[in-house]
């Protein structure tokens, strides 16, 4: 059993988080910050917690949760995670942190995207909590950077062909739609029911969206060179989920059965990535609120080119799932433990 602490559990992530760790079997959630709603229980800003963790918030004062918790989710924006992790790895806390800060290498890169690191001599110390490619540095880090939501289902996606070979890396086109939690909780004109629902549309276009230069850092070290993508993320009308339709030109000819092998070969003994049968293609619907990465595969014969269609829910397996995941690696338990929940349907 250890004690951990959810810091920043006022957003979606947060909650999230409180919610799988409440079916966790070696877990106690002693901790849980908001700095915006200090002084009230997180089950009155969740009511589906009630009676359940109903936990006061506290102000972010790193050094006392770190005497309350051996290990710490960070689910709070970027920057203000900087100001916190560098504590917390001090004072000899492990950490999973969900914010962007972690997961580039290089700090230059960050900070095109981003702005200048504070504590860019924590990058090379920082893991990417990928576990399906990562798993191993994982088991030894202390800082787990745990990665966005569109690079998860998108290097899932992509990985297979990446590690053989098997795609020009110059025609990779990646296609993808995100539900509006995607976004976080905190007030935008964009994001209001009458701006969403009804409606679907592109944003983040012309590759300008932060999530790219994470996506192309993963893609590359798993085709061992450069890899620059087109991305263009869309906003749908619903709550949780990502569906990422990613295209590649193919460079030795191959069926679509040459293709469901291939994944089901790289993939087997994942228990969280589940590649469909040939002609079968994955639904947001069917992973709601599990862990679960859902892999299909196309094959357009008259371009040469392979469509590989992912989905993910953006909450957990893009975000507070995979952190729990990157936990148990970190802690040494059983990597499904507290995850092996089944999607909501319908």
């Amino acid at each position: 059993m250890i004690n951990v602490a959810v810091v920043g559990a006022s957003g979606y992530t947060g909650v999230e988080l409180l919610r799988i760790l409440h079916c966790h079997p070696e877990v106690a959630v002693t901790c849980v910050t908001s700095e915006q709603s200090a002084g009230k229980r997180i089950s009155d800003l969740f009511p589906s917690l009630r009676g359940r963790c109903d936990l006061v918030l506290e102000n972010l004062e790193p050094v006392r949760i770190a005497e309350r918790a051996e290990l710490i989710f960070t689910a709070l924006p970027h920057k203000a995670a900087m100001e916190v992790v560098p504590t917390f790895l001090k004072l000899k806390k492990k950490v999973v942190d969900l914010s962007a800060d972690y997961r580039l290498h290089d700090a230059a890169e960050y900070g095109k995207w981003y702005e200048p690191h504070m504590n860019p001599e924590l990058l090379g110390q920082a893991v990417y909590g990928l576990p399906e490619i990562r798993r191993a540095k994982i088991a030894k880090a202390q800082l787990v950077a745990n990665p966005g939501c569109y690079p998860t289902s998108i290097t899932l996606g992509l990985a297979p062909l990446l590690k053989k070979g098997l795609i020009d890396v110059s025609t990779i086109i990646a296609d993808a739609k995100s539900g509006v939690s995607g976004a976080g909780r905190s007030a935008k004109v964009d994001n209001l029911y009458c701006e969403v629902n009804d409606g679907f549309k592109a944003y983040g276009v012309g590759g300008v969206h932060r999530h790219i230069p994470e996506i192309e850092q993963e893609l590359s070290e798993l085709a061992g060179k450069p890899v620059v993508i087109s991305f263009t993320p869309h906003l749908v009308p619903m709550d949780r989920g990502i569906l990422s339709t990613t295209y590649a030109t193919l460079l030795k000819k191959m069926t679509a059965a040459d293709l469901v092998k291939l994944y089901t070969d790289f993939y087997k003994g994942e228990g969280f990535v589940r590649v469909l049968p040939e002609g079968q293609f994955p639904s947001t619907a069917y992973v709601r609120g599990s862990n679960f990465c859902d892999i299909g595969l196309g094959l357009d014969q008259r371009t040469g080119r392979v469509i590989v269609v992912s989905a993910i829910d953006n909450l957990t397996k893009g975000a507070s799932g995979q952190a729990v995941q990157n936990m148990n690696i970190v802690c040494g338990f059983p990597e499904n433990l507290g995850l092996e929940g089944l999607g909501l349907f319908p």
